[in-house]
């Protein structure tokens, strides 16, 4: 895998993932929308550990500086 995502990329979606959770673990959002919430958390916390999104080159972005 190349990476595929800048600093700054990779900061948005780690607090993105922070706040999901928050909003999750604290009972403001429930149900099905706090599913699909924590979902994309995990899924944007585990792209930023990594520098890669699978979707990027899908779409043709790299923010990735080189």
């Amino acid at each position: 895998m190349k990476k595929n995502m800048g600093t700054l990329d990779k900061s948005i979606r780690v607090i993105l993932a922070a706040v999901f959770a928050y909003l999750y673990f604290n009972g403001m959002v429930k149900g099905t929308l706090g599913y699909v919430l924590l979902a994309f958390g995990t899924i944007f916390l585990l792209t930023s550990l990594v520098s890669f999104c699978p979707l990027y080159p899908l779409l043709g972005i790299n923010t990735c500086k080189k």
